[in-house]
């Protein structure tokens, strides 16, 4: 708080200091005065202002080299004076205006400003800005005669090359903000007495002589390097659209006529800086300030910042609003910076572009009375012509400003879209630029790579992982950026949203069958056309002035689907597999329809088309791939668009994407199973199960029909295929006779169209299975349920589950009377504990001849009759799907025995010569063949096991192992690994379920025992001890003995002398390769002892080992 209150008391502690730093000046007597200042109120130091100022700017004015320490501690004491009182005098706010400017410069004058300190050149700038805000009311105006016009512009040269040239950052700052204050553009939260018409005009007037300079070195600023910070670019392009806006304001220079005298001054050479507002000066200027604003633009629309970016639409929205008609050449360039930034990355950005947009949208003509269309679509033209050129120089961020520029001038345009389009040669550039743009890269060998292998790939795969409008991520030749696709999408919508939409498609169309090169950047114009006209996902300024009707888009996109879908364009080479090539160039040249319902051409396809050459290159492939997934999105995008109105147009649509659905090429299968969830949204399904079975009618008649003529439709089965994949039991009632007529087929065409029919069987039994499975003895409720509505009205019979729980209650009483030694007396009490188990069997014959098997199983009878026949096929590829298929078969017969074992029998033959004499590729899947067999069966295979395979399998792994013992890591990628790896996965396994004898078990374990050795492979170890643990289970005593003589470390002492010593070969034996292993096995069997010990006879059993199929994953 202040002590001395009145002028008299501040004075008389004043007085003393001030002569002091009068006679010395040192930087110790300022700061002495600077202390006592703080004694003083602020009403008493206003009294005294000029007499505390006289010591300071005497201080400064003394000739002679002064310390920098000493000038900067006299400028802050300036400072802290005029920060508490006000300049009411002219001659003091003038002189005292001169002699801080003079402080920045050089003594020569030549070197604006002086080599000072940063600290003393900032203090200095900050004592111009007080100075400036302390003036009293009008006294500020004094500094704006002609007559200051030199102190002015030494002033403004002096911010201006700090500003320009100084690297701190908060010099550059302070010197903008200061000449902001300069042009009375102060935007502090001070009040500032606002300027009246004339004022403004005289300070407009005495600018003008200073505005090349100043926008001259601020577009240097603006421009300079990005390191200087975003606020110093933001402060310069404001000081820049304050400046200018100062000058060359519309009203202004309207009030200024040709004739009018310069300000009268007294000096000539005064009169030489007074500039003139002609219309001769005002052209001339703005000719000079078009090439500053257009540099401005185009370095701040791409600056990093979106502050920076945000005050350069601020420069566009005063520009705008009051220089129109003064810069009129700077119009197209401001109309640049608007629309390129409508699109922006920031909200704040964006919502400012559309606020101005709308603004400038209402105008209908802008400067010399050109209309803003003309303009506009001048633009256009040229942006599209040099689009391709931009495309393939710029890096992203450019390519991202080019088309936002684009995207900008067509919602400016707006319904003038329409008119602009039919000019020949704007669309051609157009449609050429979107062409070439739209290039994708199709050099990548992956998309042809990835293939979907069997059908339990996507078997039920759910609704939920596909995403509704989301069409496979594209990879374009000249852009990566995933904005820059979005903004070419919102062009081509905002195309289909304004334009005639007739013109466009016929134009679209015309490239698309004008050449293979254009088909697919087409095809994405046209999706995204039907889209913009339909009013979905565009974003545009104002409303068009009449919208496209439904019947139009319907008969649209017939068309488009039409052609879609013509053989032409659906069948295309995607692989170089020998049988799908060969069905595809079967397709192209055949007059046959592809969909018997069909709406396409017929048109034949000549030889030279890229799409039908019979050796396709890996771009070409990709090329093809690409094309058809573009074109099922699009069947999404239409059924999108028309909604519950695209259902009348799935008679014809729905069997080419569900033929695509179960294309082999992954890419192509994920797009169409897409369109068809876009078109369960679209038309008002549940799910894709419940769209196949409302359509049924339709597919299974097309299949029908084309089954009949496989040589010319040879995708037929495929359709099959995915309506199995992607519905549920409820479809098959629907599809009995065509998978009949699938069976006739095969049996028609085996020899060279096997391959395709066995996918479709593949598919469906592996649907079987998934339908109806059995899980611990219990049918899947779907079986159930069909079985139910196949016997309404009938009688209940016995099932083969109660058989099985009847026999398993026999056979547990019989167990427990051996078990405690009531054996039968005699062999008729023998003969009738025994004859119960058979009367079922003889019901169940019985009952066989009395009611059919259910239709899914008598359906997987059928299909593996004809499965045996093709298991000896000389096409390894056949045989391993045949082998597939037969594994899913067992698996769905498992329950009916008496059907089941008769084919297993039929089987055998055939696939033991699989087992012992085939590819590794074969042998590995009959042994999974097997295994199932095994599981399923049981009892019938134990005699033909132990005869026919399992001294082969023993053999093969004694020979084996010397081969992995003494292997390297890469053994481990050999099929020959992989053959040992699931033969001793699955060996174990099989002796439990088969519960072979005691010789069959030491095969086993002999063969077995060689792969416990350390030297093996670590998997290989494992399988092996795998084998011995299921070894346990079925005879642990003999496993105990075995492994025993290998390995022996604890002594068995007699409990009596008289008891002879018992004598193992593993003990005293020195450690070995096998005695880490053997070891955990005598362990893992003494804890199972000592377990079911303790647990008791009552007790459950142990956990047995993992089960077969868990075995063999």
């Amino acid at each position: 708080m202040a002590v001395f209150d009145t002028p008299q008391e501040a004075f008389g502690i004043l007085r003393p200091v001030c002569v002091q730093l009068t006679k010395v000046q040192t930087t110790e007597n300022v700061e002495r005065l600077q202390a006592q200042l703080q004694t003083v109120s602020d009403s008493a130091l206003q009294e005294l202002q000029e007499y505390v100022l006289f010591p300071l700017r005497f201080a400064l004015k003394t000739p002679g080299p002064k310390r920098e320490s000493l000038v900067q501690s006299v400028v802050q004491c300036i400072t802290s004076i005029l920060s508490t009182t006000c300049v009411k005098k002219q001659d003091l706010l003038q002189e005292l205006f001169s002699e801080l400017c003079l402080c920045l410069s050089s003594p020569s004058g030549l070197q604006p400003p002086a080599p000072l300190s940063e600290e003393l050149k900032l203090t200095v700038i900050q004592a111009l800005h007080v100075l400036m805000h302390s003036a009293y009311g009008d006294i500020i105006l004094t500094l704006y005669q002609p007559s200051t016009l030199p102190h002015l512009g030494f002033a403004v040269s002096l911010l201006l090359a700090l500003a320009e040239q100084e690297k701190a950052k908060q010099i550059k700052l302070a010197a903008l903000k200061c000449l902001q204050v300069l042009i009375l553009q102060c935007d502090c939260q001070e009040h500032h007495r606002p300027l009246d018409t004339v004022e403004t005009r005289q300070c407009g007037n005495l600018f003008a002589s200073f505005l090349p300079g100043i926008s001259i070195a601020l577009s240097r600023v603006i421009t300079g390097d990005i390191k200087q910070g975003h606020m110093v670019t933001v402060s310069a392009i404001r000081l820049f659209y304050q400046t200018v806006c100062l000058v060359m304001a519309d009203e202004q220079l309207a009030t200024i006529t040709q004739d009018e005298e310069k300000p009268s001054v007294e000096q000539s050479r005064l009169s030489e800086l007074v500039v003139h507002r002609g219309p001769d000066w005002v052209k001339s200027t703005a000719d000079k300030l078009s090439l500053l604003i257009h540099k401005i633009v185009e370095f701040a629309s791409l600056h990093p910042h979106w502050k920076v970016r945000m005050e350069l639409v601020e420069l566009v929205h005063l520009l705008m609003l009051k220089c129109s008609q003064s810069l009129v050449e700077s119009v197209g360039h401001l109309l640049k910076a608007v629309v390129g930034l409508v699109n922006d990355e920031s909200n704040e950005v964006q919502s400012k572009c559309h606020e101005i947009l709308r603004s400038i949208a209402e105008l209908r003509t802008v400067a010399e009375n050109r209309a803003l269309a003309d303009v506009l679509s001048e633009n256009l033209h040229s942006l599209a012509t040099a689009l391709p050129r931009l495309m393939n120089s710029q890096d992203d961020q450019g390519k991202f400003s080019t088309l936002s520029l684009l995207l900008g001038s067509l919602k400016l345009l707006g319904p003038k879209v329409s008119i602009v389009l039919n000019s020949a040669a704007h669309l051609q550039r157009l449609s050429k630029a979107l062409m070439q743009v739209l290039e994708l890269d199709v050099a990548d060998v992956k998309i042809v790579e990835e293939r979907r292998w069997g059908p339990e790939d996507s078997l039920g795969e759910p609704l939920g992982s596909l995403q509704h409008g989301k069409g496979q991520k594209k990879y374009f030749r000249f852009f990566t950026d995933e904005r820059i696709f979005l903004l070419i999408q919102q062009v081509c919508r905002v195309l289909g949203y304004y334009g005639n939409l007739y013109l466009l498609v016929d134009h679209f169309m015309g490239l698309y069958n004008e050449s293979v090169v254009y088909r697919k950047q087409a095809a994405m114009v046209l999706n995204e056309l039907i889209t913009g006209a339909a009013g979905l996902g565009v974003d545009v300024l104002h409303e068009r002035e009449t919208a496209v009707s439904t019947e139009d888009l319907k008969g649209t996109i017939t068309s488009i689907l039409e052609e879609y879908t013509d053989q032409a364009n659906w069948y295309l080479t995607t692989s170089i597999d020998t049988e799908e090539t060969s069905d595809e160039l079967t397709v192209k040249h055949s007059r046959v329809r592809a969909i018997p319902r069909g709406a396409h051409s017929s048109s034949l396809i000549s030889s030279s088309s890229p799409s039908s050459d019979p050796n396709p290159t890996i771009r070409s492939m990709n090329s093809n791939i690409w094309q058809i997934c573009i074109q099922l999105e699009g069947v999404g995008c239409f059924a999108y668009v028309l909604g519950k109105e695209f259902r009348l147009l799935l008679a014809s649509v729905l069997y080419p994407v569900l033929e695509k659905a179960g294309d082999s090429t992954l890419l192509i299968s994920q797009t169409a199973t897409g369109t068809m969830v876009d078109v369960c949204h679209a038309c008002g399904y549940d799910s894709v199960q419940h769209l196949i079975n409302a359509n049924s009618d339709y597919l299974v008649n097309g299949i029908s029909l084309n089954l009949r003529r496989v040589a010319h439709q040879p995708h037929a089965s495929r359709v099959l295929e995915a309506m199995l994949r992607h519905s549920d039991a409820s479809l098959l009632p629907l599809v009995e006779d065509v998978i009949r007529d699938v069976l006739s087929a095969l049996d028609q065409f085996y020899d060279d169209r096997a391959s395709s029919f066995l996918g479709v069987l593949s598919t469906l039994v592996a649907a079987l299975v998934q339908w109806f499975v059995v899980v611990k003895g219990k049918e899947h409720p779907q079986e159930q349920n069909l079985e139910q509505q196949r016997k309404q009205g009938k009688g209940s019979v016995i099932t083969p589950m109660v058989q099985e729980v009847e026999q398993f209650f026999l056979d547990y009483i019989k167990q427990k009377q051996i078990a405690e030694g009531n054996l039968p007396a005699t062999e008729e009490e023998e003969e009738e504990v025994q004859a119960p188990p058979p009367e079922p069997e003889m019901d169940d014959s019985g009952a066989e001849g009395e009611t059919p098997l259910p239709a899914h199983a008598q359906i997987a009878k059928d299909v593996m009759e004809r499965c045996i026949h093709l298991l000896s096929d000389k096409s390894l590829r056949v045989r391993l799907k045949v082998l597939d298929v037969l594994e899913f078969c067992v698996i769905v017969l498992h329950l009916h025995e008496n059907h089941l074992l008769p084919m297993a029998h039929r089987a055998w033959p055939a696939l033991v010569t699989r087992l012992i004499n085939d590819d590794p590729l074969a042998v590995l899947r009959a042994f999974k063949v097997l295994c199932t067999l095994a599981e399923k069966c049981g009892d019938f295979l134990r005699r033909r096991f132990s005869k026919d395979v399992l001294p082969k399998l023993a053999g093969s792994l004694v020979t084996q192992a010397p081969v992995s013992a003494r292997a390297g890591p890469m053994y481990s990628h050999t099929l020959a690994f992989k053959l040992q790896l699931a033969v001793l996965q699955g060996l174990g396994s099989l002796c439990e379920k088969l519960d072979l004898g005691e010789s069959d078990l030491n095969k086993v374990a002999d063969a077995c025992l060689i792969y416990l050795s350390a030297k093996q492979p670590v998997k290989l170890q494992e399988a092996a001890r795998s084998v011995f643990l299921h070894l346990m289970c079925v005879d642990p005593d003999a496993t105990w003995l075995l492994l025993n003589q290998i390995c022996c470390l604890l002594p068995y002492e007699p409990p009596h002398p008289s008891l002879q010593p018992v004598k193992l070969g593993g003990m005293g034996r020195q450690r070995t390769e096998f005695t880490d292993n053997v070891l955990g096995l005598l362990g893992e069997l003494q804890q199972r002892e000592t377990a079911a010990f303790q647990a008791g006879p009552r007790e459950a059993p142990e956990p047995q080992p993992p089960s077969l199929t868990e075995a063999l994953g």
